[in-house]
């Protein structure tokens, strides 16, 4: 069966295209996978060769009139090249090899992360960005990184998704009475799926290690004092070996630095030194 890994991107005021192309050097650089993208923004001649498949975003463009461009992710399970996908933030680094990863999601025919970590690899218990799911006993899915499988489930859930997507105040009026997001937020749009489709055992394991990813939000890294970026309170160097260091931390699985203006042109070029573009 085919396997890859597949970003959705669609510029605004930030470049994530660019993210999706320093994501995919990250993945080339760990891993032997095929990478893929979905978007209707034209992608650098030197960064085509990193994606096996460049897919325009079908029907019409959802997220035209918006800036936070998330309104055409429920297309992911349509346009997807692969019987397996791993679905990934453009805001990401892959910085090891995840081959043990499809082994476990192989098992699955959906997967949600549902914890993630901080710097230090400590579990994150804060709920700081997650009121509305806390206040509303919502699922607590991440969309950041998932996985799904070519198969009925699959489609159904992405089928709701897309409704929840389309229709998001009427459901989340509904679903999120407290703490109501000011924006369309597809991590509490599929943990609404996943509560009507009360599928939660199915998709998540609350025991697993992995798949996770490091989750750099500054709220909730355990600092007493904190800043408006992350960047302002801990170091961050690449390494010419690709090794990266936060705050003298090792980051090792996948690294999602959620802050547009760490995408600097010193980090890519280290990372296309490293791969020879």
């Amino acid at each position: 069966m085919s396997k890859g890994i597949l970003m959705v991107a669609q510029n605004s005021a930030d470049d994530y295209v660019l993210q999706a192309c320093l994501c995919a050097m990250s993945i080339k650089a760990t891993n032997d996978i095929s990478v893929s993208i979905l978007t209707n923004d034209p992608i650098p001649d030197k960064y085509k060769d990193l994606f096996e498949h460049v897919i325009n975003i079908p029907w019409t463009d959802s997220a035209e009139d918006e800036n936070w461009k998330v309104q055409n992710r429920w297309k992911a399970y349509h346009v997807t090249p692969y019987n397996e996908t791993i679905v990934m933030d453009t805001d990401m680094l892959v910085l090891q090899n995840i081959d043990s990863w499809w082994n476990f999601l192989s098992n699955y025919e959906m997967y949600f992360t549902s914890h993630v970590m901080d710097y230090r690899q400590n579990v994150i218990n804060d709920t700081y960005y997650r009121k509305a799911f806390t206040s509303n006993k919502l699922p607590n899915v991440y969309v950041g990184i998932h996985y799904f499988k070519k198969c009925d489930f699959a489609h159904d859930f992405y089928g709701w998704l897309e409704l929840v997507s389309n229709n998001w105040n009427l459901f989340y009026g509904h679903y999120v009475k407290e703490n109501y997001p000011k924006r369309m937020s597809m991590d509490v749009s599929a943990a609404i799926v996943t509560k009507i489709l009360d599928c939660e055992s199915q998709i998540t394991n609350a025991k697993a290690a992995f798949p996770t990813f490091t989750h750099m939000k500054p709220h909730v890294q355990g600092w007493q004092t904190v800043t408006e970026s992350w960047q302002e309170r801990v170091g961050v160097y690449l390494k010419p070996n690709l090794d990266l260091i936060v705050g003298n931390h090792k980051q090792d699985g996948v690294f999602h630095y959620t802050e547009n203006n760490f995408v600097t042109n010193k980090i890519i070029k280290t990372y296309e030194e490293a791969l020879c573009l």
